[in-house]
């Protein structure tokens, strides 16, 4: 089973600049391609001017999008915006340095390149119907043969076999690096034997939904959970049931919240959920649910019934102030004080230096 993840992530902030750059660097090499064929080639005299002006115009594009900034936050949408403008700035030079007979034909392959390495299948595949269609005008457009005559469709599908072919085996070998990336990830942020998430993942994770209730003013809670036999059950049946015990657990965790939270294992029987959107009623009755599911569940081992209990400590945003690690410092205190007033109960630690006992915050409340 996957670990729990918030539905919904945007893209990885280092992964979209990555994009951006490559997006960035196919775009110059647009531009110096057609700037040489300009200073060294012979383009039509009547289609120099009409080339010079689309470079003028391209070059301002890529400084206005990657220099000056005009756009703070890099985007997907942002990114295919710039794709099909590559495509229109093709079309634009073919069209004025010879149409279907340009020395410049084939430099649709980079935008289509840039898509199928960024964007996957669908978005290569509108992109090169889209480039299918100015074949066809461009095509249409030289005269050469008789619109729609067999001659014409010949030429047109030979000329654009290449693109179909590079847009395809692009497009398999980003899916396959994707795939595999993807699984490495997976591997490398989770806990092997819970299959939750390891810190490195959560706080990942955290720091970014920690800045967007930030920024918002969102509530958002942290929950800290504790076994509180498991020593005893390593010491008198082994560390094979104390870990299928964990696993016990933690399958009574993830009962127990919704698929936009996210559950991490904090370390040896310890585990903390971030709890997005949720204040301090919602996360106390999350986190005394984890607590009931435990006590009145069981696990049978080789035979041998085994129950045990946890303990847990509730920190809320804003109601508690302060950045993510000392959020996670405080949950952690309140999930001392559940430990050390009797266990197999749940604590709210509170900014006054004092944490109250579920059932009497419930009749606080």
């Amino acid at each position: 089973m996957l670990p729990l993840m918030p539905v919904g992530l945007p893209v990885e902030d280092d992964e979209m600049k990555g994009f951006s750059r490559t997006i960035a660097e196919i775009e110059w090499l647009l531009l110096i391609l057609v700037l040489v064929y300009l200073v060294a080639g012979s383009p039509p005299s009547a289609g120099r001017v009409a080339i010079q002006a689309a470079l003028f115009f391209f070059a301002a594009f890529i400084l206005g999008l990657h220099y000056v900034q005009f756009y703070k936050q890099e985007t997907l949408l942002k990114l295919a915006a710039e794709s099909w403008v590559m495509v229109g700035f093709v079309t634009w030079v073919v069209w004025y340095s010879g149409g279907l007979h340009s020395p410049l034909l084939y430099f649709y392959l980079l935008p289509v390149v840039a898509s199928a390495l960024i964007f996957g299948k669908v978005v290569t595949l509108l992109q090169m119907v889209c480039i299918a269609f100015c074949f066809m005008f461009l095509g249409w457009e030289s005269g050469a043969f008789h619109p729609l005559s067999l001659a014409w469709g010949g030429q047109l599908l030979a000329q654009f076999a290449p693109l179909i072919l590079i847009a395809y085996v692009t497009t398999m070998l980003s899916a396959d690096i994707r795939y595999a990336v993807g699984k490495i990830k997976r591997v490398s942020d989770m806990d092997e034997l819970t299959g939750l998430y390891n810190m490195r993942a959560f706080n990942a994770i955290a720091s970014r939904v920690f800045r967007q209730t930030h920024r918002y003013s969102h509530p958002l809670s942290i929950v800290m959970i504790d076994s509180d036999n498991l020593k005893m059950i390593n010491d008198s049946a082994g560390h094979e049931a104390g870990n299928q015990l964990l696993q016990h657990v933690v399958a009574r965790i993830r009962e127990g919240v919704r698929s936009s939270d996210v559950v991490a294992r904090y370390g040896g029987d310890e585990f903390i959920v971030l709890l997005p959107e949720t204040g301090p009623a919602g996360a106390m009755e999350v986190a005394e649910r984890i607590r009931v599911a435990v006590q009145t569940s069981s696990l049978a081992i080789n035979g041998q019934l085994f129950r045990t209990t946890v303990s847990g400590g509730v920190v809320s945003y804003p109601t508690v102030g302060g950045d993510l690690a000392s959020l996670m410092e405080k949950a952690d205190k309140a999930l001392y004080q559940a430990k050390s007033s009797g266990r197999n109960r749940v604590v709210a630690y509170t900014d006054a230096q004092h944490s109250l006992p579920f059932e009497e915050e419930r009749i606080v409340a």
